[in-house]
């Protein structure tokens, strides 16, 4: 194997598995300027802290799991996170953990909530996720 082969082949392995990973990048000025706008609907990536948790109660349709995330960065803002546990599955969460979120930003004034953070299974809605540990929940 040449020497350049012996560097490129490395490279090029770790871009693919980077674009196959399902995480992405927290941006959590995103969600601190949707908040300031007061705008909804907005897909957002966050990270942070896990203050306080909800466990699992029944919605609408279907059982989610809540818990309130302070930004780790952006803003000191904490924002409601919610999960589909018929997707997810149950999510070992505790207080003080740090967590990341792929979902769906949802303006109100207590500080909004981030949603669809599991797949969608009739692909109309961009999937999301909640990672922390280690584990990826979609």
């Amino acid at each position: 194997m040449s020497r350049t082969n012996r560097v490129v082949l490395p490279l090029v392995v770790a871009c693919a598995l980077a674009a196959c990973s399902p995480t992405q990048t927290p941006d959590d000025r995103a969600v601190c300027d949707a908040y300031s706008a007061q705008r909804s609907r907005v897909e957002v990536v966050a990270d942070g802290t896990i203050t306080r948790l909800f466990g699992v109660a029944q919605g609408r349709v279907s059982p989610h799991e809540g818990f309130l995330m302070r930004l780790a960065s952006g803003c000191s803002l904490v924002v409601r996170v919610e999960a589909n546990t018929d997707f997810t599955g149950p999510i070992p969460l505790r207080e003080g953990q740090s967590v990341a979120v792929k979902g769906e930003y949802e303006y109100y004034p207590g500080g909004g909530v981030v949603h669809w953070t599991h797949r969608d299974p009739r692909g109309r809605h961009e999937g999301g996720y909640i990672s922390s540990g280690g584990q990826v929940y979609e």
